[in-house]
């Protein structure tokens, strides 16, 4: 017959139901739909009503449509700020529309000069731009202005991850952004990763047309949240055309100005952008001529315009970008230097002194870096922002509630987050370095996969280095806690051996325990040169990776209060930097001479030590006693993949060892000779196989139980590795038998490293809580990492073996393995047999090392 015409759709996305009744007579239900297409008398010839929706027939009958423009207001919710204010509807089921910007953020007034707050240039003769929130006439006063100026190509950037739209108001698109009622200053952030923001933007549009067809053409909106005078205002809506999105108000007045170009890059308000967005603004760079190194030099460059909600902490990142770009194309600034004042706070971060002597040109990128901050300072200083943070975190004294956190939390975050923003800027740099003169042949995602150690060394961007651990102590903010109270003896050897859970490999001298302390050690070391097992050499490598002492012949470590069983690592270039910060606080311990509390294995006790000492000084006594004895300290991440550099000591420590003696016997701890000492020897295992000669594999035994392949460890990200590897299948076999061999060795634990990957898995469905499940979700991951880890080890131990490894892991890892996809594969792992892995962070090497 006609055509079915819908003008509206009944079904928010993002709403949650809300019962309300609005069911009224069809007839005025009808008419209100006609007025709301606004169909024009003159076209109309007849209108039949039925109990479906009005037929339409027009005046030369040749159309007939049918009208379903009924709108379910059961579909939206409704609510008010307070008891005082009116109830209306809400936008996305809950949140309130906000003026975007308050009178007291143009800090620099030039709203009306410029036709948008903030709006600056920055130091020097680049022509890099910034700027807060415009409104649409603004937006074209900017324009004006900068054409003007004689910017003739303009690149304008708008950097906010928030949806914002815009009303029509005596003459102009006023931004309006939602918000939620508990704070209504605050903008929204992440509210959906699988939409962009421009599409949150439509929908929140055609909420708001089906909110004014169910409010007699209207809504409201609030411009004064702090006294509420006169609010909510109302403001009328008549068709999507009263209501602009950021695109429509950026992108229309461009097509007067060809050479002009629009793009949304989402910044966020804190930390680093995601590598995906460092692409995203590569790609800008990739299609913009007058970008590139081979740009024709007669040309002006482009003014890069950068804007966000105030034109402060999003717009000052992608100022720097922008300056930093400059910079490669054109060189240092012509501007006097004296023009350029930069920071006088030295970042004194382990993580940045790292990075600058690996990275090539190290020193050269720090200083590109921090000439374009302070090019960029005039309104933000996020080396300034680094200090400040990190500063009071370190002067807090009692702790107090900030955002639902304690103040330690809250500024930690804070100052992890401001350094974690500078650290990416400089690795930005180093890309930008290498990739720009060839043209952008890699992504930034795709070469930081291909320099993956930069992930593993921006780990060590944690808390131990914002505060002295000693003070720590001394000042009650953590405690001690026993080794009796964090290792449980599984394996009832305290009695015999007075250590926890000592073992050894079958046939092998390999040997693995808790932390013991002098007087386990002494009996662990007449063990093991008895005329028994009569072992004259013995290697003893500690993976500890956080401080231990012990006190009163007890060993202890430092542990935060609310988290007595998690390690808290220290993170240091070398083992020597370690045992120095420990003598540091077993001095500090000594000298408060005051009670310190503990954790013990009944509970917390204060206690008064007088003597102290460090592992270190432990072992060199037993070494008086027996000459045999070597120790080193290999600092091993609990319950996740050893870095490649672990790999290499190890490797490196038993190559040594076994050249001086081929009988020399092996001894690994950890705080509970569980997890880092487990893995340590199946490492161990491998490597004394590859030496000594393998073990006769028997075939596969047939398992019966369900879901017997993830038990193997038949993961498809697992067999995708394997399929990559030379003789893969074998490859990973040999890993399984050393798996079982070392899990032998600790039955009663009910612990493999290879099991519990699944098993882990597994408990995420129990989670009772959401962090929980989180937590649970990324131990899973690092036991599946792990676990690849340790077949590519082995992969590296049978290709270089022919040239007796003098080729190490760490460089094997990025010269072999990396061209061959292995890190792109480990920067989505997940268990995609079960799920869409990308649905998490956690599948990223970044939020796995950082988390």
């Amino acid at each position: 017959m006609g055509t079915s015409a819908s003008a509206t759709s009944q079904a928010a996305p993002f709403a949650p139901t809300h019962q309300a009744d609005h069911q009224g007579n069809g007839m005025a239900e009808h008419r209100r739909s006609l007025q709301s297409v606004n169909i024009h008398n003159s076209k109309t010839k007849s209108i039949i009503t039925n109990k479906v929706a009005p037929v339409v027939i027009t005046n030369n009958c040749r159309e007939e449509f049918q009208i379903h423009d009924k709108i379910q207001s059961s579909n939206y919710s409704m609510g008010r700020i307070s008891d005082l204010l009116p109830e209306h509807y809400l936008v996305l089921g809950e949140f309130f529309m906000v003026q975007d910007i308050y009178n007291r953020a143009d800090v620099l007034n030039t709203t009306k000069s410029h036709g948008a707050p903030n709006f600056r240039k920055v130091k020097g003769n680049y022509p890099l731009f910034g700027m807060g929130q415009p409104s649409l006439n603004g937006f074209k006063q900017v324009l004006q202005r900068l054409q003007i100026d004689g910017c003739e190509e303009v690149v304008f950037i708008c950097v906010r991850e928030e949806p914002v739209v815009f009303f029509r108001s005596d003459g102009d698109f006023i931004p309006y952004t939602p918000r939620g009622r508990e704070n209504l200053h605050e903008n929204l952030h992440d509210l959906d990763r699988e939409l962009s923001a421009e599409q949150i933007e439509l929908s929140i549009r055609k909420e708001l047309c089906d909110f004014a067809k169910l409010s007699e053409n209207m809504f409201y909106v609030y411009n004064d949240i702090e006294h509420f005078k006169d609010e909510p205002q109302q403001v009328q809506i008549l068709s999507e055309e009263d209501i602009h999105v950021t695109e429509e108000v950026y992108k229309r007045p461009l097509f007067s100005q060809p050479l002009h170009r629009y793009y949304r890059l989402p910044l966020p308000m804190e930390g680093a952008p995601l590598e995906k967005t460092f692409d995203a603004f590569v790609n800008i760079l990739r299609v913009t001529p007058n970008l590139s190194l081979m740009r024709d030099s007669s040309r002006p460059l482009p003014a890069l315009l950068f804007s966000c909600q105030v034109g402060v902490g999003r717009t000052n990142l992608g100022l720097i970008l922008g300056a930093i770009v400059f910079h490669h194309l054109q060189g240092a600034s012509e501007s006097p230097r004296q023009e350029i004042q930069k920071s006088e706070h030295k970042l004194d971060f382990q993580v940045i002194e790292l990075l600058i002597s690996h990275l090539p040109k190290g020193q050269q990128v720090l200083d590109e870096v921090d000439d374009a901050i302070a090019m960029c300072s005039e309104m933000h200083n996020i080396k300034d922002a680094v200090f400040e943070n990190k500063l009071k975190l370190e002067g807090i004294g009692e702790d107090y509630q900030i955002q639902g956190k304690s103040t330690k939390a809250y500024f930690l975050q804070r100052t992890l987050q401001s350094l974690e923003r500078y650290v990416y800027l400089l690795v930005f740099n180093a890309y930008l370095h290498d990739q720009y003169p060839q043209a952008f042949p890699q992504s930034f995602s795709q070469w930081l996969c291909m320099n993956a150690w930069i992930y593993r060394l921006l780990a060590c961007m944690d808390s131990s280095e914002l505060s002295a651990p000693a003070s720590l102590i001394t000042d009650g903010i953590r405690v001690l806690v026993s080794s009796k109270f964090l290792a449980t003896d599984l394996l009832s050897t305290a009695k015999e051996m007075k250590v926890a859970n000592f073992r050894r490999v079958s046939k092998m001298a390999l040997y693995g325990m808790a932390q013991p302390n002098s007087e386990a050690l002494a009996v662990v070391m007449s063990y093991l040169t008895d005329q028994r097992r009569g072992h004259s050499t013995i290697l003893w490598l500690n993976l500890q990776e956080e401080l231990v002492l012990e006190a009163n012949g007890q060993m202890f470590t430092p542990r935060e209060p609310g988290s007595l069983e998690q390690p808290i690592p220290v993170c240091v270039q070398h083992p020597q930097k370690l045992q120095e910060m420990e003598l540091t606080l077993k001095h500090d311990i000594l000298r408060c001479e005051k009670w310190l509390g503990v954790i013990t294995e009944q509970d917390k006790q204060m206690r008064m030590f007088k003597t102290c000492h460090t592992i270190e000084e432990l072992f060199v006594h037993q070494k008086s006693v027996h000459p045999g004895l070597s120790y080193q300290r290999i600092p091993l991440s609990d319950c996740c993949a050893p870095k490649e550099e672990v790999f290499d000591q190890l490797l490196e420590a038993m190559k040594s060892s076994l050249a001086e003696d081929p009988n020399c016997a092996f001894i690994f701890n950890c705080h509970d000779g569980k997890d880092r000492t487990t893995a340590a020897m199946v490492i161990a295992t491998l490597t004394l196989w590859h030496i000594n000669g393998f073990p006769e594999c028997e075939e596969d035994e047939f398992v019966s139980v369900p879901n017997a392949k993830y038990t193997k460890g038949e993961f498809e990200v697992v067999m995708q590795v394997v399929r990559v590897l030379p003789e893969g299948h074998r490859v990973k076999r040999e890993v399984d038998i050393a798996l079982d061999v070392v899990s032998e060795t600790m039955t009663p634990m009910h612990y493999h490293l290879r099991e519990i990957i699944i098993s882990t898995y597994r408990q995420i469905k129990m989670a009772k809580s959401e962090a929980d499940a989180q937590w649970l979700r990324l131990r899973s991951l690092q036991y599946l990492e792990r676990y690849i880890y340790l077949i590519l080890f082995n992969c590296y131990l049978h290709l270089e073996k022919k040239d007796s490894w003098r080729r190490s892991f760490s460089q094997w890892m990025s010269q072999v393995a990396a061209r061959a996809g292995v890190y792109a594969i480990l920067n989505h792992l997940g268990f995609s047999e079960f799920e869409n892995p990308d649905d998490s962070l956690m599948a990223r090497l970044r939020f796995r090392q950082l988390i």
